[in-house]
């Protein structure tokens, strides 16, 4: 089971590969060179020969011996040539850019792992490590540079690739997108790309969004794709594509109101507490203690304590906070020795549990004081938020507000404003529920996603653009929302 989730093994059912090549067969003229990269027992190459015969050129390229000696066992017979080779270290331009072969089908069915499953595996099955995408050091290491390693697979198919030829292969939607938005980021569009969703828990037992992504060679000016239901060419379809330097989900709705986009705001999108120490800093209250994950009872200072949001409580609409959390600081750094002389009970506690802090995976950690958190700043204390849940895609704002005068938290799967007056967060959460922002968020949200909002599709809306479009912009003014707020920084 280890060896199958370091190299994402996932091999192709012969009868989805047979349904794969048919609809392929409908979409590109007869290829005079077939190439199934990740070959593994070489389903994809076995189809191909039954649709377009001997007279095509047949290769498979694999890396297990075991996979090798089968498919070469199996194929060869019928014409089909299979290498041992390491995907990361084989030339793939010099491969499909034989001057012999023009029409070039690379088809397959690349891992299903990312990056960091492979660092916890301990596995090798990596590229050399880059920072193409060009992500800032935070953002590399809370994150955003997480990657499948079909990714990067496919995006070097792709450079490879004749302008008369075409890469289809199966992979997370998600994944598909990724490497769409990075070409297109570079200006790369291509022409007829498409993508065909299928049932991959049926097919591999995965729950994930996926996709039969298909792209040609041939270069374009736009930056579209379209997605297809099933595996034809013949069902319902939609289109995405990358519009103002992002991905959109709906470009027809973004366009209607772009407007609402960029330009200054004074209110900035906050992320919620992060601690990845649930058992020891969440609690429920029990009489005058509180009740850990661990089923401790415990006495702390109520200085610390505040009530807490989960993603699930803001995602359904619940405003009375069923948990509380440990608050180690007021903004990032800030020395957590502090409560050995300010709340002595809390630096007990802290330090009988301290494994759990210790033993913390993330490297956002390091370097900070042994019970930091992160998502803390004095807008973390605001006594008014309006908030959302990262997991849910029904675009529901909630209020948040004081609860026993303390500010309420939220965990850092949501993202807020603060306000210090209740009247300006009422007047933003109607403005974030009009129709207007509905659509414009809407059409920046991918609902297949594990995470559809995000705060980089929020920061996408101007609050003021979108008073001044609803003739609002007079009471946002009267309320202070022209200044710069006190929770800002």
């Amino acid at each position: 089971m280890r060896q199958r989730k370091v190299f994402g093994d996932f091999q192709t059912p012969p009868r989805l590969a047979r349904k794969v090549v048919s609809l392929l067969s409908e979409l590109v003229p007869r290829p005079e060179l077939v190439v199934e990269p990740t070959a593994g027992r070489g389903s994809f190459l076995e189809a191909a020969i039954q649709q377009w015969g001997t007279d095509v050129v047949y290769e498979g390229y694999e890396l297990n011996e075991e996979y090798v000696a089968s498919a070469s066992e199996c194929l060869e017979p019928a014409g089909a040539r299979i290498h041992r080779q390491d995907f990361f270290e084989h030339d793939w331009h010099r491969c499909l850019r034989r001057p012999e072969f023009r029409r070039v089908l690379v088809l397959g069915n690349p891992p299903w792992v990312t990056n960091s499953e492979q660092g916890r595996l301990r596995g090798g099955n990596l590229p050399v490590k880059t920072n193409a995408a060009g992500y800032s050091g935070m953002e590399a290491r809370t994150g955003k540079s997480n990657f499948d390693i079909a990714e990067w697979m496919v995006e070097r198919l792709l450079e490879a690739l004749p302008e008369e030829g075409a890469v289809a292969v199966l992979c997370k939607t998600m994944t598909a997108r990724r490497v769409l938005r990075s070409l297109w980021r570079r200006g790369s569009g291509r022409r007829d790309v498409r993508l065909f969703r299928f049932d991959a828990k049926a097919e591999f037992d995965v729950s994930a969004d996926a996709c039969l992504f298909y792209v040609t060679g041939a270069a374009t000016a736009e930056r579209s794709a379209r997605v297809f239901e099933t595996l034809s060419p013949r069902s319902g379809s939609s289109e995405f594509g990358y519009v103002d330097n992002t991905l959109v989900f709906d470009i027809a709705a973004y366009r209607e109101y772009s407007a609402l986009g960029g330009g200054s705001s004074p209110y900035r999108w906050r992320s919620g507490v992060k601690h990845d120490a649930t058992q020891v800093m969440e609690f429920v209250r029990q009489g005058d203690a509180y009740a850990n994950g661990l089923g401790e009872a415990v006495q702390l200072e109520e200085d610390f304590v505040y009530p807490l949001l989960k993603s699930s409580d803001v995602g359904n609409g619940r405003v009375a906070a069923r948990k509380h959390v440990l608050v180690t600081q007021r903004h990032v750094g800030e020395d957590t020795a502090k409560f050995r002389e300010a709340a002595p009970r809390i630096w007990e506690y802290l330090n009988c549990h301290a494994a759990h802090f210790d033993n913390r995976a993330s490297s956002v950690y390091r370097g900070q004081p042994r019970f930091a958190m992160f998502g803390i700043g004095p807008y973390s204390f605001a006594p008014w938020k309006v908030a959302i849940s990262g997991f849910y895609d029904s675009l529901r704002f909630l209020l948040v507000s004081p609860q026993g005068g303390r500010p309420v938290m939220v965990d850092d799967t949501c993202y807020f404003l603060p306000f210090e007056h209740r009247e300006e967060a009422e007047l933003v959460i109607d403005l974030l529920g009009s129709m207007a922002a509905q659509q414009f968020l809407r059409s920046l949200v991918f609902p297949d996603t594990k995470r559809p909002v995000t705060i980089d599709i929020l920061r996408r809306i101007s609050i003021v653009s979108l008073a001044r479009h609803l003739h609002r912009l007079d009471d946002l003014r009267e309320l202070g929302g022209q200044s710069v707020l006190p929770f800002g920084e």
